[in-house]
């Protein structure tokens, strides 16, 4: 039973890192001293999906679910609605690509857009 419950919080700190490390650039217009959680956070993912990688998330929520039984934990929330956005079966290395490449070009623009605001209040 800890095991599944261990995977069930790996997979949920997952997912708040993606969508940290996506969208976190926005809270960084708000509080800019995140942006040295951030930036290490866009780092990791761009590098995780640019060069194909997994991320060591993955291997451990995995282990943990087969220490807890493996297929027997089925239909609960985690996996029915987060597995499918954290890892989606359809996945290609182009896609990946183009993941990573979307990462870097949207927190970029968000970086520019805060630089230049900070720019026009001096």
């Amino acid at each position: 039973m800890i095991h599944r419950h261990l995977a069930d919080l790996v997979l949920v700190v997952h997912a708040a890192f993606i969508v940290f490390a996506v969208l976190g650039g926005l809270l960084v217009l708000r509080w800019h001293r995140l942006a040295w959680l951030h930036l290490p956070a866009v780092a990791w993912g761009a590098i995780i999906e640019l060069m194909g990688w997994i991320c060591p998330l993955t291997p451990l929520e995995s282990s943990l679910r087969v220490a807890a039984g493996g297929e027997g934990y089925r239909g609960g929330f985690l996996e029915h609605y987060l597995d499918a956005l954290v890892y989606p079966t359809a996945l290609t290395r182009a896609d990946q690509i183009a993941l990573g490449l979307a990462l870097l070009v949207f927190n970029v623009a968000v970086y520019a857009w805060i630089l230049s605001r900070e720019r026009m209040k001096r």
